[in-house]
C-alpha cells in the first residue's frame, strides 16, 4: 500500500492550485530553459537566483501573450461598453505568484522548478514589489483591476508608471529613515512598452480666442510613453491591460532658436520635462500642493483621454459616419470612474477635447461629459481635499482654467435660480473658493462633472450625503450612491493563505474563489470538530512560518503560541497607533506589578509608513520602537508580552503577516476611516477584529453579528456630541489611573531615557490638541482587550468565531463591489462566458 500522503503532498493534489498536468511540466522547463539560454543568455555555472526568477517570469508571461491579444481582438469585434479606471496610483505588489494563480499554472511552476532543482518560493521573494501607490487608495484600483478582468469587464487601469514608487522605510536607532524605491533597476518582466502609441501633452502657453474657435497655443510639450501589463483575470482567460504613462522629452525639447549656443545644457534640461513621472508623492491622505504634483495628474488625464478617444474612433462600431466625428454615442461605450479627486482634470479635459477640437456644441458635450464620468470619495478628513491655487491653474493650464470658470457660473446659475437670494449657499457651493488665495475645489468639479458620486461604505455614504457634500445632496440626491470596498479573494486568500483556502475546499468545494458569498456553507461545519481543529492548525503554521521569517529578516525572536496582535496599516493620528501603544503600556504595567500573575501572552506587531513630511506620523514610529526597545528587554516580561515595529510594510509582507494574525485592530474614530480593506483581509484569513464602528466595520459587524467582533468606543453620533460638549482630554488623565501612569511615562521619558524630552510633541498633542478624541476611548479599548483576552483563553470558542468570520466575510469581495459599479454606475452587465483559450480556434 502507498505511504500516507504528507501535508505538502496532499495540498499539491487539490486543485485549488490547479492539477499539474505532466506535459505541462515538461513544457514549463523546456521554456524556462530557453528562456534562460536566449532571453538571458545565461548557462546553469552562470546563472544567479534573480536569473532565474527573471527566467520563471518570462516563462510564465508567455502563457498571458495568447489570451491577452485574444482577449483584446475579441473586444475590438464586440465593441463593448468600456470601463477607464483612472488613478494616480496602482499598488499591484508582485506580479509573478498572481498569474500563476490567475491561470492555473501554480502546480506545473512548483514541480518544474522543483525538477530543475530550485525552490519556487526563494525565486518569488526576488521579485521587487510593484509599490507604485500609498496604501488603501491604490490598493484597492489593483484588486478593481483583477475584479473587472475576473468578470469579464472590458476595462482599462490607466495610471503613471513612476520611476521610483513608494519609498522602502528602514528603521534606524527607531527612527523612519527614507531609500528611493528603484524597483525598475533589474528591469520589469512584465511591462511592454508601447512607443508606437505614444502621445503629446500640452503645458503651460496662452489661449487665443479667433473666429474659427478657441485655440491652446505657445504651449511646451512633453510626450507620453505607454508600458501595458497584462492583468489576467481567475480561469476565465480574460487578460486585461493596465496601460501607465511615462514621461519623455521630444527630442527638439529646449533646442529652440534662443538655444543655439548651448546643445548640452539643452539636452541636459530634458529631464525637466521627464520628472513628472520620477517619483510617486508620498502622502496618504493629506494635500500637498505642489505644481510637479498637478503636472502629474494632468499628464495622466490628458494620455488616458487621447488614448479613450482614439479607442472610441477606430473601434468597429464606434460610430455612423465615416469619419466618426460624432460624440452622441460616446457615453455609451465609455465610462471614466474617477478614483477620488486626483483625476479631476478629465472633466475639463474632456470638455476642451470635445469643445475646441472636436466643435462639439458646449451644452451637448457637458451631457456627454457628465454621462461619461463618475467619482468616487475616499476621504471626509479636510486636510486631504485637493484645492489648486488658481495662480497654478492660470499659469500651468490656462484654456482649463477658463472652462472650469465656465462650467462654475452655469453650476451656481442653477444654484441661484433654485435657492433664490441665499448668497451663502452659492459661496458653499462654488468650485472656486474666494479668499487671500482663489482655489479651485476639485471635489466640487468631480460632483457637478459627474453622474454618480459614491462613498466607499455605507457609513462613509451617509456622512458624505450628510455633511461633506449636502448641499449637492439636496441638489442631485439621485447622483450620491454607496459602494461598499472589497479585496481579491485571488490574492488575499488562495495567494497568501493557500493552506485556509485548502481547507475551504475540502468542505464546499472551489466556487468560493469566483463567488465568495458561498463562504456561508461554512456555517454548516460551526461545531464540526474536525473542521475547527484544521482551521486551527493551518492558523499555528502560519503563525510558525511568520515567527520564522521575523526571526530570520529582523532577528526578532517570538513565542509562536502567544496572540499575534497585529495593526498594519499607513501611520496617521486618526487610525490612533497611539491609543494601540497605550494599551501596550497598561499591559507592560500590569505584568511589572504583579508578575507572579499568569497572563494572556500576546505580541504586538504594527507596522506602516509615516509621509516624510509628517512630523507626528514619525513620532509615533519612535514612540513604537521606543516602547519595543523596553518591554522587549524587561527580564520581568519574558515572553508574555512582545512588542514589534514591523518594518517596511508594503503588499508582499502583508500577504505573510496577515494569515498570521489572531488579533485585528481597527480603532480609528468613528466618523474619519472611510471604508479600510486590511479590515477585510484579516477577517477572511481567520483574525478576529477589535474595532470601532468606523468604515466598512459597521458592515463586517452586521454580517457577522457584532457579538463576533470586540466593537468597543465612541459611535459617529458620540463624536458629535463630545464635540459640541468640547472634549477636555485631562479629565480623562485625571480620571483614569492607568492612563495617566501610561502617559507620564511616556512624558517622563522612561521609554527615552537617553532622551528625557523626546515625547513632549506626542503628549502635548494628547493632552491639548487631538483632534481624534484617543483619551475619550481609552477605558472602553481597555475593557475591550480584557474580553479579547479572556476568549484567547478558549481556543475552540475562539476558532468557532474564527469561522463565523470567515463564513460570513463574503461580502467584501471587490467582485460584489465591482459588480454594483458596473450594474448601477457604468450600466454593463459582468459576463460569465470564458474567452475561446488560445490553443484552440476562435467561434
Amino acid at each position: 500500500m502507498a505511504a500516507p500522503l504528507t501535508d505538502g503532498e496532499r495540498r499539491k493534489q487539490i486543485s485549488v492550485r490547479g492539477i499539474a498536468g505532466l506535459g505541462d511540466v515538461a513544457e514549463v522547463r523546456k521554456s524556462f530553459n530557453r528562456h534562460l539560454h536566449f532571453t538571458l543568455v545565461k548557462d546553469r555555472n552562470v546563472a544567479t537566483p534573480r536569473d532565474y526568477y527573471f527566467a520563471l517570469a518570462h516563462t510564465v508571461r508567455d502563457h498571458l501573450v495568447g489570451r491577452w491579444i485574444r482577449t483584446q481582438q475579441h473586444y475590438y469585434e464586440r465593441d463593448p461598453k468600456r470601463i477607464y479606471y483612472l488613478s494616480l496610483e496602482f499598488y499591484m505588489g508582485r506580479t509573478l505568484q498572481n498569474t500563476m494563480v490567475n491561470l492555473g499554472l501554480q502546480n506545473a511552476c512548483d514541480e518544474a522548478i522543483y525538477q530543475l532543482g530550485l525552490d519556487l518560493e526563494e525565486l518569488e521573494e526576488i521579485e521587487e514589489d510593484a509599490g507604485l501607490g500609498n496604501g488603501g487608495l491604490g490598493r484597492l484600483a489593483a484588486c478593481f483591476l483583477d475584479s473587472m478582468a475576473t468578470l469579464g469587464l472590458a476595462a482599462y487601469g490607466y495610471g503613471i508608471r513612476y520611476e521610483f514608487g513608494i519609498f522602502n522605510q528602514k528603521i534606524v536607532d527607531g527612527w523612519q529613515v527614507e531609500e528611493a524605491d528603484d524597483w525598475l533597476r533589474y528591469g520589469n518582466p512584465w511591462e511592454k512598452a508601447r512607443p508606437e502609441y505614444m502621445l503629446p501633452v500640452h503645458f503651460y502657453g496662452r489661449v487665443c480666442h479667433t473666429p474659427e474657435g478657441v485655440k491652446w497655443i505657445d504651449t511646451q510639450v512633453v510626450l507620453a510613453m505607454p508600458y501595458d501589463t497584462p492583468v489576467p483575470g481567475y480561469k476565465n482567460n480574460t487578460v486585461n491591460t493596465m496601460r501607465l504613462w511615462s514621461a519623455k522629452a521630444p527630442n527638439d525639447f529646449n533646442l529652440q532658436e534662443f538655444n543655439v549656443g548651448d546643445y548640452i545644457e539643452a539636452v541636459l534640461d530634458r529631464n525637466l520635462a521627464e520628472n513628472i513621472s520620477r517619483v510617486l508623492y508620498p502622502n496618504d491622505n493629506f494635500f500637498e500642493g505642489k505644481e510637479l504634483r498637478l503636472k502629474q495628474e494632468y499628464f495622466v488625464v490628458a494620455a488616458t483621454l487621447q488614448d479613450i478617444i482614439r479607442r472610441f474612433k477606430s473601434s468597429k462600431f464606434g460610430c455612423r459616419d465615416p469619419v466618426r466625428t460624432c460624440f452622441e454615442t460616446f457615453p455609451d461605450k465609455v465610462a471614466i470612474q474617477l478614483n477620488d479627486t486626483h483625476p479631476a482634470l478629465s472633466i475639463p479635459e474632456l470638455m476642451r477635447i470635445l469643445v475646441d477640437v472636436e466643435k462639439v456644441d458646449w451644452d451637448k458635450a457637458w451631457e456627454i461629459t457628465k454621462r461619461t464620468c463618475a467619482y468616487t470619495n475616499h476621504t471626509v478628513l479636510p486636510e486631504a481635499l485637493e484645492r489648486w491655487p488658481v495662480s497654478m491653474f492660470e499659469k500651468l493650464l490656462p484654456r482649463h482654467l477658463e472652462i472650469i470658470y465656465a462650467l462654475n457660473q452655469m453650476h451656481l446659475d442653477r444654484v441661484a435660480a433654485l435657492y433664490p437670494g441665499d448668497i451663502d449657499r452659492l459661496r458653499r457651493m462654488s468650485v472656486i473658493e474666494e479668499g487671500d488665495c482663489k482655489r479651485i475645489n476639485m471635489a466640487h468639479l468631480c460632483v457637478i462633472g459627474s453622474h454618480a458620486v459614491n462613498g466607499v461604505a455605507r457609513i462613509h455614504s451617509d456622512i458624505v450625503k450628510n455633511s461633506v457634500f449636502k448641499d449637492f445632496y439636496e441638489l442631485d440626491p439621485e447622483k450620491f450612491q454607496n459602494k461598499t470596498n472589497g479585496i481579491t479573494p485571488r490574492r488575499w486568500l488562495l495567494l497568501c493563505n493557500p493552506g485556509l483556502a485548502d481547507v475551504i475546499a475540502e468542505k464546499i468545494g472551489e466556487g468560493f474563489i469566483t463567488d465568495l458569498s458561498q463562504l456561508k456553507k461554512l456555517l454548516d461545519f460551526i461545531n464540526n470538530e474536525t473542521f475547527i481543529r484544521d482551521v486551527a492548525k493551518v492558523k499555528q503554521e502560519n503563525k510558525m512560518k511568520f515567527a520564522a521569517y521575523l526571526e530570520e529578516q529582523y532577528k526578532v525572536k517570538i513565542n509562536p503560541s502567544s496572540m499575534f496582535d497585529v495593526q498594519v496599516k499607513r501611520i496617521h493620528e486618526y487610525k490612533r497607533q497611539l491609543l494601540n501603544c497605550l494599551h501596550a503600556i497598561t499591559l507592560y504595567n500590569r505584568i511589572r506589578n504583579n508578575p507572579s500573575k499568569s497572563f494572556v501572552p500576546r505580541t504586538i506587531m504594527i507596522g506602516g509608513k509615516a509621509a516624510p513630511g509628517y512630523h507626528m506620523a514619525k513620532m509615533i514610529i519612535k514612540l513604537i520602537t521606543s516602547i519595543g526597545e523596553v518591554i522587549n528587554n524587561d527580564p520581568y516580561v519574558g515572553d508574555r508580552l512582545k512588542v514589534i515595529f514591523l518594518e517596511n510594510y508594503r503588499v508582499s509582507l502583508a500577504e505573510k503577516v496577515i494569515p498570521a494574525a489572531d488579533l485585528s485592530q481597527q480603532i480609528s474614530t468613528a466618523g474619519t476611516e472611510a471604508s479600510g480593506t486590511g479590515n477585510m483581509k484579516f477577517m477572511v484569513n481567520g483574525a478576529l477584529t477589535i474595532g470601532t464602528m468606523d468604515g466598512a466595520n459597521v458592515e463586517m459587524a452586521e454580517e457577522a453579528g457584532e457579538e463576533n467582533l470586540f466593537i468597543f468606543g465612541m459611535r459617529v453620533e458620540d463624536v458629535e456630541a463630545l464635540d459640541r460638549q468640547g472634549y477636555n482630554a485631562r479629565e480623562y488623565y485625571e480620571r483614569l489611573p492607568e492612563l495617566r501612569q501610561a502617559v507620564d511615562q511616556i512624558s517622563s521619558g522612561f521609554f527615552s531615557p537617553q532622551d528625557p524630552g523626546c515625547f513632549k510633541d506626542v503628549v502635548n498633542m494628547l493632552m491639548y490638541h487631538d483632534r481624534f478624541k484617543v483619551f475619550a476611548d481609552y477605558e472602553a479599548y481597555i475593557k475591550c482587550q480584557g474580553q479579547v483576552d479572556q476568549l484567547f483563553l478558549d481556543p475552540r470558542a475562539w476558532t468557532k468565531k474564527v469561522i463565523r468570520n470567515i463564513a460570513c466575510s463574503g461580502k467584501f469581495s471587490s467582485d460584489r463591489t465591482i459588480m454594483e459599479y458596473a450594474r448601477e454606475i457604468w450600466g454593463v452587465e459582468p459576463s460569465a462566458s470564458k474567452i475561446p483559450p488560445p490553443n484552440l480556434p476562435r467561434d
